[in-house]
């Protein structure tokens, strides 16, 4: 009889890999850098850089457009040359020092080259934030054992996009307030700090992300399947021209068949359809993207007073990722459902309802556009001028003049303390008139001279110590929303110390005689104090312009009066909401549904190199945004947005066409040899209908592309490394939060 034993062993489980804290970590403070940098960005060029309205937006989204350039270099120079690590430290570094320069170029004391500095520091921080964008979720997946690790790979993902989020959230609430309610060297605002925040927290992601190089699992560059896609393309075309006439083939992609294989070939005709898809999706882009350029300047012109508490204008674009955090399982679970009962479930109806939906968004905002430009303040043109007479004398004077009155007549009265103005003088040229200013006063002495108007200008002048001082005045609303008061004091030298001190406490001393005393104020209740006691309240709301004046002595007391030259914003901030809630929906129909129906419909060998084209769509719409502000077609930017509108209507009807011809795919599984597809379903006049798709969960939120680039990618990586071409497909993993 023989006997036999054996042992039964089992694997230890492996444990959850330490190092994703570190990526973790990193990703935290990188988004936080990068959403607090991004929120503040157009208000900086316009009120720090005095760049327009129009040169700012083309600024932004010039920035904006590297940042999604630049992953499929960083994807490039991770997958052939660096491998993932190595790509993420350099490149964060870069990022890293592009922080530091914008940070340090918003110290006024420096005294550096603003522009230039600016400019320096957005390129570095594009090359750094757009590079490593493809390859930090990709490196963080490398971490696991696959298949034995998927559950910790997808606990991974969550917290991933958690980080995500946690960092643009925090940071678009925070960095507002640091610009406004710090007051730095000597300015209202604080600039400097609000960039150099976040420039901090990325030079701890990166000191983060050395510290667990140790802990890190390192796979070696495989090649890229983006480069391996262009060789196909090339390969293609060149025997295409070779043999076309003596070997014609079906398909002219069937040309690289003998270079590249007939999976390649296969793969890159089923991307090349779903590519012409991608043509219309720019125009979304171009829209959505303006929520940080256009919208927020809509803002700054808007009463974001809520009992109380003043929303800043650039915290308005914190209302989308909240709102996404709460759309995506109301969508999923309710309005889906419900769309599903009308006929609309497929996903390119989604998406051409997610488009249409970011033109209602738009034509909303054109209404809100036209609200505000019914109040808006009257402003000097090309060839007309304004004038303004400030009476700072204890008298009414009258004045007699050859210039033209709105009301024909050739002399006005001037109360004491009081204005008097024309805002709509014709000014072709500098032209000057003749006046003659009397009082019936014994003690305020006659004043003759010459008042004079220039186009483009707001000509003022200030009666005081007997004679008339001149100055340019400012009937503009503020740049980033908040009050304007010019003090003007008739009051002799000596007589008392004058201070205005805003609603935070902020002190200013002011002079006599001085008309350049033009103070920017917090929102709120203000005062003018002499030596200490208040003698006048001003309550200083959003967008108003004011006037103090004063005049008297300790003998005979002092007399005050305030005057409204800009009233400040009546259009409340809450008119944004609709606009922002439409244009959230159409994200999440537009971007997630757009990304789920790339993921299920490309190769598996695709995948990444259709989420790179994704990201250049998002590149070229902010093009188109550069392009139509430089055009400058309207005057009125209610105009623009109604244009932003129809482009996309027509944008949508143009998808649509494209989407009837469509003919959706099932991919067989990638190890299987007979890999390919396995069933065509045609798309007919309703867009046809996709293969049953993994149920969407709250997790898909700004990130799903990570999701499907990342997860996808690098499962596939740990199975088999390269395609028969010896070309990895898990080159390209990107960030989607960064869609906005």
């Amino acid at each position: 009889m023989v006997s036999s034993s054996f042992k039964i062993s089992e694997k230890e489980p492996v444990k959850y890999p330490k190092s994703v804290g570190f990526i973790i970590s990193n990703e935290f403070c990188e988004r936080f850098n990068y959403y607090g940098m991004r929120t503040i960005l157009v208000l900086y060029l316009t009120s720090k850089l005095q760049y327009d309205d129009d040169t700012s937006t083309v600024l932004f989204h010039v920035f904006t457009m590297l940042v999604y350039l630049c992953p499929l270099v960083g994807a490039i120079v991770a997958d052939s040359w660096l491998g993932k690590f190595k790509t993420i430290l350099n490149l964060s570094i870069v990022y890293a020092i592009g922080g530091v320069i914008m940070a340090l170029g918003a110290v006024p004391v420096l005294k550096l080259p603003v522009q230039a500095v600016t400019i320096l520091g957005l390129v570095l921080i594009a090359i750094g934030t757009g590079g490593i964008k493809p390859c930090v979720s990709a490196f963080g997946g490398d971490q696991f054992r696959l298949p034995e690790q998927e559950k910790q790979l997808a606990t991974f993902f969550s917290l991933f996009y958690f980080a995500i989020n946690a960092g643009s959230m925090i940071s678009t609430s925070v960095t507002p307030i640091l610009r406004e309610d710090v007051h730095c060297f000597g300015d209202n605002d604080c600039f400097s700090l609000a960039f150099g925040v976040p420039a901090v927290l990325m030079l701890l992601s990166v000191v983060i992300f050395v510290a667990g190089k140790r802990l890190y699992v390192m796979k070696p560059p495989a090649g890229n399947m983006i480069l391996g896609v262009s060789r196909c393309i090339n390969q293609a075309i060149s025997g295409w021209r070779r043999e076309r006439k003596t070997k014609p083939k079906a398909h002219w992609l069937d040309y690289a068949e003998p270079a590249v294989g007939s999976k390649m070939v296969s793969d890159v005709k089923t991307l090349l359809k779903i590519l012409v898809l991608f043509l219309p999706f720019p125009v979304f882009w171009a829209l959505f993207d303006q929520q940080g350029s256009r919208w927020t300047f809509q803002a700054t012109r808007m009463d974001g007073e809520i009992f109380g508490f003043f929303i800043k204008p650039d915290q308005m674009q914190v209302v989308n990722p909240l709102l996404i955090l709460a759309f995506i399982p109301l969508f999923d679970y309710v309005l889906y459902p419900l769309l599903s009962m009308v006929g609309i479930r497929r996903p390119l109806q989604k998406l051409t309802l997610g488009g249409l939906l970011a033109a209602g968004a738009f034509l909303l905002s054109a209404f809100v556009e036209l609200k505000l430009e019914a109040v808006a303040p009257v402003v000097p043109g090309p060839t007309t001028s304004q004038l303004r007479i400030y009476n700072g004398m204890p008298c009414d004077y009258k004045f007699l003049t050859e210039f033209p009155m709105s009301d024909m007549k050739n002399e006005s009265h001037v109360p004491a303390l009081g204005l008097w103005m024309e805002r709509e003088v014709p000014s072709a040229m500098l032209t000057s008139y003749r006046f003659d200013a009397s009082s019936a006063n014994p003690a305020c002495p006659g004043i003759s001279g010459m008042i004079k108007t220039m186009p483009g200008k707001a000509v003022s002048y200030f009666i005081a110590n007997d004679r008339m001082h001149e100055f340019m005045d400012s009937p503009e609303q503020p740049k980033l929303g908040n009050p304007l008061v010019r003090v003007m004091l008739n009051i002799p030298a000596g007589q008392g110390n004058f201070t205005i001190v805003d609603a935070a406490n902020t002190v200013t001393e002011l002079a006599s005689y001085n008309t350049s005393q033009l103070i920017t104020v917090a929102r709120g209740k203000a005062v003018l104090a002499l030596n200490d006691q208040v003698v006048m309240n001003l309550t200083a709301r959003a967008g108003g312009v004011y006037v103090l004046m004063a005049n008297g002595n300790f003998k005979e007391g002092f007399n005050y009066q305030q005057h409204v030259v800009t009233e400040p914003n009546s259009v409340h901030m809450m008119w944004q909401l609709p606009q922002i809630i439409v244009i959230t929906a159409a994200e999440i129909m537009f971007s997630i549904t757009g990304l789920e129906f790339s993921f299920t419909q490309a190769p598996q060998s695709m995948k990444s190199v259709l989420q790179a084209c994704w990201l250049l769509s998002v590149a070229i719409g902010n093009m188109l945004v550069v392009v139509i502000a430089e055009l400058k077609f309207f005057e009125s930017q209610a105009a623009e947005f109604a244009l932003f509108a129809g482009l996309m209507i027509i944008d949508m009807f143009i998808f649509m066409l494209l989407a009837m011809r469509y003919k959706y795919v099932t991919h067989s599984e990638e190890g299987d040899p007979e890999a390919g597809e396995k069933s065509v379903r045609p798309n007919n006049e309703q867009m046809g209908q996709l293969p049953p798709a993994a149920p969407s969960t709250p997790q898909r939120i700004k990130n799903n592309e990570e999701r499907m680039a990342g997860k996808e990618n690098n499962m596939e990586n740990h199975k088999d490394t390269t395609t028969n071409n010896g070309v990895t497909n898990e080159a390209y993993n990107h960030n989607e939060e960064d869609m906005k």
